[in-house]
């Protein structure tokens, strides 16, 4: 965020999904930096940000690629099939298995079972969550979205733990496949190498993130313009989001929730986006008590 914001202040257009524009930085966020005058557009996918870059030439543009498994292959494809020179990004794609093996290394942490996403799963597949209940036996279910999908999935785990019989489980046949999508793992591998990538509030996950290759480093924005941000506040003081997103408080035992941090007004990252967790607790934590 602090990258973007530099490259905003610079005079480069940053595109960026809606959900990113109040996401707290340093100093700011690019909402804030917006109401200040900067060039910061919300797009709806990368291919949106290819044409701003296609219809101004003049001017520099940066899109902020974020998210899983799931939007990685969109960029991808963009730069496999060719993007004009004043376009780059910064990468900050992230990767879901990874994420969840840390988690078994949290020693105060009692996991009776993981609800895989089943969006992440479509491209990559079952095989890479298998590792959960070969080398852990943990009990391991992939998942759609709608409540029915949950509550099965649920029921699921827990026949698996009435059994005593950890195993990786597909309830999502429906989209998944056992080898996930072939064509955007391909095209995955053509752009990006996977990487140790830094997660807000817990640090440095290994093989967790995914980095450009070397013959699409000029569209990497953090070369391309030498970005160096010295000083960067991860986490602001008192913020629990770290603790709220590996499981070890709820948010309402964040002394901040629903007074310093709002959703109009969110103090840390969980608190911004509607697929946030402290945003959905603040929405329906009552139905919760």
């Amino acid at each position: 965020m602090d990258e973007a914001i530099e490259l905003a202040r610079r005079g480069v257009i940053v595109t960026v999904f809606g959900d990113l524009m109040m996401v707290p930085a340093t100093e700011s966020s690019l909402y804030g930096l917006k109401t200040e005058g900067a060039d910061v557009r919300i797009v709806y996918g990368p291919h949106d940000a290819v044409e701003i870059a296609e219809k101004n030439p003049d001017k520099d543009v940066v899109f902020c690629a974020v998210g899983f498994e799931t939007t990685a292959p969109g960029i991808a494809s963009e730069l496999f099939r060719g993007v004009p020179e004043n376009f780059s990004i910064i990468s900050a794609h992230r990767l879901i298995p990874p994420a969840m093996e840390l988690l078994m290394g949290v020693g105060d942490l009692q996991i009776d079972g993981f609800i895989s996403p089943g969006h992440v799963a479509t491209i990559i597949g079952v095989n890479p969550f298998r590792r959960f209940a070969d080398a852990y036996r943990m009990p391991t279910v992939i998942s759609g979205f709608e409540p029915n999908d949950v509550l099965l999935s649920i029921a699921m785990l827990l026949k698996q733990l009435k059994d005593n019989d950890p195993k990786c489980e597909n309830e999502y046949i429906r989209l998944v496949k056992e080898e996930g999508n072939l064509k955007a793992r391909k095209v995955l591998d053509e752009v990006f190498d996977v990487a140790s990538a830094h997660w807000r509030g817990i640090g440095r996950v290994p093989e967790s993130g995914y980095v450009l290759k070397k013959e699409f480093e000029e569209y990497d924005a953090e070369k391309k313009y030498e970005l160096t941000i010295k000083n960067s506040v991860d986490i602001h003081p008192g913020c629990n989001c770290h603790l709220v997103i590996i499981g070890k408080i709820y948010p309402p035992e964040c002394k901040l929730f629903g007074t310093v941090c709002r959703p109009e007004k969110p103090y840390g990252p969980c608190m911004v986006s509607s697929e946030g967790t402290c945003r959905i607790y603040h929405k329906y934590g009552a139905h919760f008590k």
